[in-house]
């Protein structure tokens, strides 16, 4: 060892020196680089050593891949909360359904037609299938071409639309989706914010999982807004065209797709050019999409832009007064936050066919009748007893003059119209329709009714009564039943409006509206069954889920048995009484007429099996007409002549046993405190005198004022249909009777209608016997002398 270690100490650095030649310098140098080397290494490595160590001593958070790190992670935690952030403000999945805009109101009729809309909204809304298919493409050509391949969300519909508008140096092609403006559409505002924009992706997205293209493509077609007032496709095509979607040219076709972007800026009847530029930017899009040939478009380049411009339908409102009825009821149904904020579709029950029947039944009375008589305004309703539908309405004459719906808002005397609930309640009572009473003079408590005609028939029975409409028996019936039994039955059938305890109250003093009014004689129909009048069926919020639907149960108001007798009873008043004009042939009618002070309301309320139906004639500032609730049934006639035509002929039930009937209704007769009865005899000289003066010599200008009410002789040629319309309320004898009566016993009067029944032609008849029956009173005119039916006739 010790030789070893001393040849190593002896050994040169540089073996250059031991004279081996360059090999030897070779290895020489190798191994002096090797040793240097790793001396190097022997310096570095505690250099490393402590770099470690201090490494292993910084914080976490100084070190490089931590913040990497970091950023990353947070990026994706920040995704998913803004994600999250961004579906809590989004509506359900439920609601992606929506097929209709935020605030608009739909009102259909019966048959699905529709009455009225309000917001923006479309009075068409299409089928897919409906809609052309180069319609369709159009829009997706000139809006959305990759529609079919995205998912709601489009980075290279993005990328090409910001390239061409950059190449235009303006906008030409929008970046939304058609998915993304129907998320707009539906459930976002216009503000321009990124906020709004991730809502309208991140709803697109949702939508697209939601439902299939072809129902999104239909909503969007159903309600883009395309400017001048329209709402989709088939707006625009009656807007600019005045045409149907399927109407439409190519070229047309291609100006309606080319709106959406900018309504306001590519309106063809405003920017006539920018439309047309517009126009074969499409019909360019749809050539190169393939979807017409080079010659077709050619073709439509070439067409020239004619328009013919008309309102949007939406602006249109059918049934005007009761559509305004259908509004004011709706917060009854829904809440205030829901009218407010949510697209509605409310179905009513509306007959279309019928309404128009009704307004021409009522248009025509004023037409013709209203300019004679002196009333300006008229009103008719139209119910089906059985579930309280209404299945027709006419407020007014005119609801673009005035909007006062005189069916539902006014308030008028219904005269003897009353007189139906005091007479069921008598009978309800217990009382025969053949217990008599006196018609003389009559005073209780001061208060002294009268007969229209001022004369009296001594003993009468309540048919005959009712019948004739007597005045003076009806007083007697309801003291004999009392207020608080009469008021409860005309509120339990149907009468909602305050009735007041008075003896005038059995003359139809108190007022009510005539919707009431009909749908309190409906109770009759149905053999006492009182249903809620109502208008509405259902109402679906805007993804088409029913939140209400009407659900009307019949309440019982009157005993069947008296609802029967009643009914006889008023057939009687339309076969034999003042309600003669209203005859349907071999159909059976029931109702009453009605005629306030000075024949200020004219009434009839008549009724079949299956319907209701009251008429009003009058003037608003309750101005004295010169008719007579003939004319009121005259209007129904006309009305139910039409409207009944498709239904089968119902009969009423039959008059049940009047012995041993048991009432149902408790009486409380009344006691008044002083009750002057006179005799006949001793008012029947001036009576009899002033009758007899004036139908001698009466005046002429009260019979023209009155010469509707006289029934007059049918001429030889008239049909029995003419006959069964000329017979009406009043003889010529009551009339000439009332005109000489006094201007003090006019003020007392309360009941206008006549005090007999109609003359008939062809038949004669007498005066009412001591017993009660019925009958008629007065002879004929000449068959010579023309009706009035001929004077209203206009000359050629």
């Amino acid at each position: 060892m010790g030789k070893l270690t001393s040849w190593f100490k002896r050994r040169p650095t540089n073996l250059s020196d031991s004279g081996q030649g360059g090999t030897n310098e070779k290895l020489t140098t190798s191994t002096s680089g090797a040793g240097e080397a790793v001396t190097e290494q022997m310096k570095i490595l505690p250099s490393r050593m402590k770099a470690n160590q201090a490494t292993r001593g910084k914080p976490l958070y100084r070190r490089i891949w931590f913040w990497a790190g970091l950023g990353v992670g947070g990026g994706i935690i920040a995704f998913i909360y803004g994600i999250s952030l961004i579906d809590r403000t989004l509506p359900d999945q439920a609601e992606l359904n929506a097929v209709v805009r935020e605030q608009t109101l739909t009102i259909k009729a019966a048959d699905g037609t529709i009455l009225q809309q309000q917001g923006e909204t479309a009075r068409e809304q299409l089928k897919l299938e409906q809609i052309p298919d180069n319609l369709k493409k159009a829009f997706i050509a000139s809006e959305d071409r990759r529609f079919k391949q995205h998912n709601g969300f489009d980075p290279q519909g993005i990328a090409r639309a910001g390239l061409n508008n950059l190449r235009s140096q303006g906008v030409v092609e929008g970046a939304s989706t058609i998915t993304q403006q129907l998320a707009r559409i539906l459930f976002l505002k216009q503000e321009q914010t990124i906020w709004r924009k991730l809502k309208e992706v991140r709803l697109a997205q949702k939508m697209e999982n939601e439902l299939t293209k072809d129902q999104i493509l239909e909503r969007y077609l159903n309600l883009v807004y395309l400017g001048g007032g329209a709402y989709g496709v088939a707006d625009a095509s009656r807007v600019y065209f005045s045409k149907t979607p399927d109407q439409l040219s190519l070229a047309e076709m291609a100006t309606i797709a080319g709106l959406a972007p900018a309504p306001s800026l590519y309106a063809p009847d405003k920017n006539p050019e920018a439309a047309k530029r517009r126009r074969d930017l499409v019909l360019q899009r749809m050539q190169e999409d393939k979807i017409i040939t080079p010659a077709q478009r050619q073709a439509a380049v070439q067409e020239p832009l004619i328009l013919k411009t008309s309102l949007p339908k939406r602006l249109e409102i059918e049934s005007p007064y009761f559509t305004s009825y259908i509004q004011k009821e709706l917060p009854k149904y829904v809440s205030p936050n829901v009218l407010k904020s949510e697209g509605l579709v409310v179905e009513t029950t509306l007959n279309p066919t019928w309404q128009k029947v009704a307004e021409e039944a009522v248009a025509k009375t004023l037409r013709n009748q209203g300019n004679w008589e002196n009333f300006k305004q008229g009103s008719m309703v139209a119910i089906d007893p059985r579930n309280g539908e209404i299945k027709a309405m006419v407020g007014g004459k005119d609801f673009g003059k005035n909007q006062f719906n005189r069916v539902t808002q006014a308030q008028r005397q219904p005269g003897s119209t009353f007189k139906g609930f005091v007479y069921a309640t008598a009978i309800a009572s217990g009382k025969s329709p053949y217990d008599s009473y006196e018609d003389a003079p009559f005073v209780v408590d001061g208060y002294e009714p009268k007969n229209y005609s001022e004369k009296f028939h001594g003993s009468m029975n309540m048919r005959d009564a009712l019948t004739r409409s007597i005045n003076i028996i009806a007083v007697k019936v309801l003291i004999d039943v009392g207020f608080t039994p009469t008021i409860k039955l005309a509120h339990d059938m149907g009468i909602k409006s305050e009735l007041k305890p008075t003896y005038s109250l059995a003359l139809g003093s108190n007022e009510v509206n005539l919707l009431e009014l009909t749908s309190a004689y409906g109770s009759f129909a149905t053999q006492g069954l009182h249903t809620e009048p109502h208008g509405i069926t259902r109402i679906l919020n805007r993804q088409g889920k029913v939140i209400w639907s009407a659900n009307f149960k019949p309440q019982r108001a009157l005993d069947a048995d008296s609802a029967a007798i009643m009914t006889w009873m008023l057939r009687n008043v339309v076969e034999e009484g003042t309600g003669a004009a209203a005859q349907l042939g071999n159909r059976p009618v029931a109702g009453k007429t009605g005629t306030s002070d000075e024949a200020r309301d004219l009434w009839f309320i008549g009724y079949i099996p299956q319907m209701v139906t009251g008429v009003w004639l009058g003037n608003d500032d309750n101005h004295p007409t010169d008719g007579s609730s003939g004319s009121a049934a005259y209007t129904w006639h006309e009305f139910m002549e039409k409207a009944a035509e498709e239904m089968p002929v119902e009969k009423f039930p039959k008059r049940p046993k009047l012995e041993g009937r048991k009432g149902t209704i408790k009486a409380q007769p009344m006691k008044p405190k002083q009750v002057l009865n006179r005799s006949i005899s001793d008012d029947e000289d001036s009576e009899g005198e002033s009758a007899k003066n004036s139908e001698e010599s009466g005046s002429s200008k009260r019979r023209r004022r009155r010469s509707y009410s006289q029934e007059e002789q049918q001429s030889s040629d008239y049909t029995p249909r003419q006959r069964r319309r000329d017979r009406t309320e009043e003889s010529s004898s009551s009339n000439s009777s009332s005109e000489s009566s006094t201007s003090r016993r006019r003020s007392r009067r309360v009941e206008s209608d006549s005090s007999s029944p109609p003359q008939r032609s062809r038949r004669s008849s007498s005066p009412a016997n001591s017993s009660g029956s019925s009958g008629s009173s007065g002879s004929s005119d000449s068959s010579s002398q023309p009706s009035w039916r001929d004077k209203l006739r206009p000359s050629n």
